[in-house]
């Protein structure tokens, strides 16, 4: 690329942006049956992996914006996916928690999301896979 100008498809950019398309595509056609988005796959994973956790620091964990994460949290507590509870320490705050069938739909959707995770280690190989994860998370973090 020496000074000249690369087609748009030689940027590294480009290539995080169409590999993250394609896996988000790929991701969502697999959640579709069980009638969740990739993002709300995010969000039970998130609440899940905590007792409980406050919306401002689920926005930063699933990388949603917050009208965007208040939308979608609000459909899932009215499925019955999520509760919130008023903090006991500080009443200010609300914490959101899994409910049971939360619990059993995040379960069900990690199932594909673990298929789609080991199709990717399979296309790459373990130390490629790592590799980028690395690097990734080098430029994530």
């Amino acid at each position: 690329m020496s000074g000249e100008r690369a087609a748009v498809t030689g940027y590294l950019s480009y290539a995080l942006a169409a590999a993250h398309r394609n896996v988000h595509q790929e991701l969502s056609r697999k959640l579709k049956d069980e009638g969740v988005q990739v993002e709300a796959w995010r969000i039970l994973e998130a609440i899940g992996e905590e007792s409980s956790m406050t919306m401002g620091r689920l926005a930063e964990t699933v990388l949603l914006a917050p009208p965007t994460l208040t939308k979608l949290v609000d459909r899932m507590v009215a499925d019955g996916l999520v509760q919130r509870q008023v903090s006991q320490e500080d009443h200010r705050l609300v914490h959101l928690v899994l409910s049971a069938l939360g619990e059993r739909k995040r379960d069900r959707v990690r199932q594909f999301v673990q298929e789609q995770e080991a199709e990717l280690l399979e296309r790459l190989g373990a130390d490629k896979a790592n590799l980028l994860h690395n690097a990734l998370k080098s430029i994530a973090f």
